[in-house]
């Protein structure tokens, strides 16, 4: 049996044990608490600068346990000894239809994707219960200072939005991502074209004719993937989340709760198979390009590549994201921040009139390059 018919079977048998786990789980074994501060008993959340727990109330530090660092484990267990995540709740926003853990059970949540108060639990599990967790290290007030910044530096934003823009909602929401490890082997043929020019002359002047010659090939391309991140919500686009990378996913914390308080997480809606064969499709694209940059060519006729992806471990982490929006003639535009290193992403308005002089502008040198072209190429 081949090792990628052994993937594909490790990875459609646990589906069937998925159902026995959410019908043992019901809603009445989910639990939430409450961080209670020490001195005062109020309720303490997480601090993103200090990385403490720190108290609403009195400001007391309270150090979190020490934890470990988060391990990969082997894709075989990835869903046939998966835990239900017990001490958390689903709810629903049912303007976007965004689903989000949150532990506090704070009914008067605001959605972050598109700012409204309809928030509704839901009867469905919170999934599988996180191995990992890679920590807020920004505030709140300087992720609106980065998204501030951002805005007013886009250069085809409107001066009235930049002006008057002001970062609205910001949330703190941890996102679910899996990271695979693996080491790949592969074999490849292929086919690939060089062009070359020839010059004739017609009627007096020099045409010039390109040609492609072309070439076969063929070898072996060995190449190992770490930490591998697939986003499983559709709450932000895998796109945008990948433009806010990395995340410090290689050695986080083991999932504790307490990291939580202040905070929400979104729910996965891809499981763990349905994102491995994601990661798959991904790798054999850096594959490829790995190959192919090996050879100087023009025009790629076609690439056979087969691959055999080996040793395969993964992990389930929550990643930091902050999530805002701005509004401008009625209108959202949101924003994503990477809630460990400031990176940032999203939309704004669009001043037409700046495009269309950019335009103008760009046809008008296209317009003299041809012109110079025409007059000094005789």
């Amino acid at each position: 049996m081949s090792e990628v018919q052994k993937e594909e079977d490790v990875l459609k048998e646990p589906k069937k044990k998925k159902t026995a786990e959410e019908k043992l789980y019901s809603d009445d074994n989910v639990e939430t608490t409450v961080y209670r501060c020490e001195n005062c008993g109020g309720e303490a959340i997480f601090d993103a600068k200090s990385q403490k727990m720190v108290c609403q109330y009195c400001g007391s530090k309270f150090d979190l346990p020490e934890s470990g660092k988060v391990v990969e484990k082997d894709l075989s267990d990835l869903i046939s000894n998966a835990k239900v995540w017990q001490e958390a709740e689903v709810y629903q926003c049912k303007s976007c239809g965004a689903k989000e853990i949150i532990s506090n059970q704070d009914v008067t949540h605001e959605c972050p994707f598109c700012g409204t108060n309809n928030i509704v639990k839901t009867e469905e599990l919170a999934g599988l219960k996180p191995q990992g967790i890679v920590p807020f290290k920004l505030e709140n007030t300087r992720a609106s200072q980065i998204a501030l910044n951002w805005a007013k530096k886009k250069f085809y934003a409107p001066r009235a939005f930049k002006k008057s823009a002001k970062p609205e909602n910001i949330k703190g929401v941890y996102n679910p991502v899996f990271t695979f490890d693996t080491e790949t082997k592969s074999t490849y043929t292929g086919q690939l074209g060089k062009n070359y020019t020839t010059t004739h002359v017609v009627n007096g002047r020099p045409v010039t004719t390109v040609h492609t010659r072309y070439f076969s090939i063929s070898g072996k391309q060995d190449l190992n993937f770490d930490d591998y991140i697939v986003q499983a919500s559709s709450n932000i686009p895998n796109a945008t989340l990948v433009s806010i990378s990395p995340f410090t996913t290689n050695g986080a914390p083991t999932y504790n709760q307490d990291y939580l308080r202040g905070y929400s997480a979104s729910t996965y809606n891809k499981d763990g198979a349905t994102c491995w064969r994601e990661c798959q499709t991904s790798m054999k694209k850096d594959i490829e390009r790995k190959i192919l940059s090996r050879y100087d060519y023009d025009v790629k006729s076609y690439l056979n590549v087969n691959t055999a992806f080996l040793k395969q471990k993964y992990k389930y982490v929550l990643v930091p994201v902050y999530v805002g929006h701005y509004k401008y003639k009625n209108k959202l535009y949101n924003f994503y921040i990477n809630g460990e290193n400031g990176r940032i992403t999203g939309k704004t308005p669009v001043s037409k009139l700046k495009v269309f002089w950019t335009v103008m502008l760009v046809l008008a040198i296209i317009a003299g390059i041809v012109a110079l072209s025409y007059f000094f190429g005789d």
